[in-house]
């Protein structure tokens, strides 16, 4: 089953890289440099900022439907992200060597299956989700922190 991860537009998120300390904070959203090379996954370019690169910490909703299954939290976005990265039958940067929870939604936003898939085991995780026609997409999540990683569609 072939499958599509594409990044978040950065147009979602431009304006709060203008943002002072104190209208990030009154918008729910925070300035970050981060301080290892590991740790800061960007959702628009899909991989780990670099030690030292600017990033805004923001409250996302991923998952904008009118059910219980509604969701949002905190991501980051790389301030040197410009373009959506995207995926095609294969894992992103930011999905290896993180377990991931992954959530298979059907058409009207509602949970049909879940699983945790460890470091590796994505690919095959993500592939016996999509035999099921019942779901419609996969939202991926770190399973450790709970953040939104990305959006997963049959291609």
């Amino acid at each position: 089953m072939t499958y599509r991860i594409r990044g978040l537009e950065r147009s979602h998120f431009e304006h709060y890289f203008s943002m002072t300390e104190t209208q990030l904070v009154q918008n729910r959203a925070r300035r970050i440099t981060a301080s290892a090379e590991r740790g800061y996954p960007c959702r628009i370019s899909l991989e780990d900022a670099r030690q030292g690169e600017d990033l805004v910490l923001v409250h996302h909703t991923s998952h904008d439907v009118e059910t219980p299954y509604r969701s949002a939290y905190a991501i980051y976005v790389r301030e040197s992200a410009v373009e959506p990265a995207e995926y095609i039958d294969t894992i992103p940067p930011v999905f290896e060597r993180r377990p991931l929870a992954l959530r298979g939604f059907d058409k009207d936003g509602l949970l049909t299956d879940a699983r945790l898939a460890l470091s590796g085991e994505a690919d095959i995780a993500i592939r016996e989700f999509l035999e099921n026609r019942r779901i419609a997409y996969i939202h991926a999540h770190n399973a450790a922190h709970g953040c939104f990683a990305a959006r997963i569609d049959r291609a």
